[in-house]
């Protein structure tokens, strides 16, 4: 049976482990709020463009001259760019182990194609690069603060490379921000890029020729893609670490209950050990 001394040594150290983790779960609270604005800010926007360029693509295809548009062309997918946006720091839950889980089961049922990975996030790229993985790029500290600059700089290698027809296809594979508990694995085809369907025709007055605004709109269109998911990401990551650590904190406040019943148990014990021993030697005095 441990002492007294040793039990209050460890209440003591889950309460220092319960601030820990009250602590973290206000720093992402508050910081889930500040990327729970952009990426809800940012989603009219992506839905807009992506409608935009599916009416620009339709009046571009009724142009004989238009030619072909390499970020549209469909090719045998045997060389493939998996993106994966993991975070930089644990402790918030299964969040990365699904992300990487998911990467492993791309590459797993796609086992006759090439798959390369360029991995944005610490926790990605120690796993891939322990298991010496087809690593493109790394790219840690973007989910910190996030901008526009530095995510379309990996967005237009990608472009590039797929205009060089060095790679058929671009995967996405984020989590997507649903809700303070909800978070959805999300693996998305970025290139060829896949324009919606227009139902009727759309009466638009082009001072460009549309062909020309195509080529235009299609590498804002990818970027904007890698940026909502990083958005997309960055708040699903502070939304998880806060169910986390509260979770952690509730599970600390009951080992703290639990520790001191046993104390008190522990204490009772011995005090009541001590008064017969007091009794049986003043009963054997007599």
């Amino acid at each position: 049976m441990p002492s007294l001394i040793d039990i209050r040594r460890r209440i003591r150290s889950v309460k220092n482990t319960q601030q820990i983790t009250k602590a973290m779960k206000m720093v992402s609270a508050a910081k889930l709020r500040r990327a729970q604005d952009r990426t809800i800010a940012s989603r009219p926007y992506a839905g807009m463009l992506r409608k935009v360029l599916g009416n620009v693509a339709a009046a571009a295809a009724m142009d004989d001259d238009a030619g072909d548009f390499p970020l549209l062309a469909r090719r045998e997918e045997r060389r493939v760019l998996l993106v994966l946006i993991t975070a930089d720091k644990g402790l918030a839950g299964a969040f990365n182990t699904n992300l990487i889980k998911a990467a492993q089961r791309f590459s797993t049922e796609r086992a006759g194609a090439e798959v390369r990975l360029e991995l944005i996030g610490r926790k990605g790229r120690d796993f891939f690069r322990k298991r010496h993985a087809n690593i493109t790029g790394e790219h840690l500290g973007l989910a910190a603060k996030v901008k526009y600059e530095e995510i379309s700089v990996i967005a237009q290698k990608a472009m590039e490379m797929f205009r060089n027809q060095e790679i058929d296809a671009v995967y996405l594979v984020y989590n997507e921000f649903k809700s303070v508990s909800t978070q959805k694995l999300t693996v998305s085809r970025v290139l060829p890029a896949e324009l919606p369907e227009q139902s009727g025709a759309v009466d638009y007055i082009y001072e460009e020729p549309p062909a020309e605004m195509l080529r235009d709109l299609l590498p804002r269109y990818v970027e904007m893609e890698f940026y909502r998911a990083l958005l997309e990401s960055t708040a699903a990551e502070h939304a998880a670490r806060m169910t986390a650590m509260d979770a952690a904190t509730s599970n600390a406040a009951d080992m703290i209950e639990k520790l001191t019943l046993y104390m008190n148990r522990v204490r009772q014990a011995s005090i009541t050990k001590e008064i017969i021993e007091v009794v049986s030697g003043a009963a054997a005095a007599e």
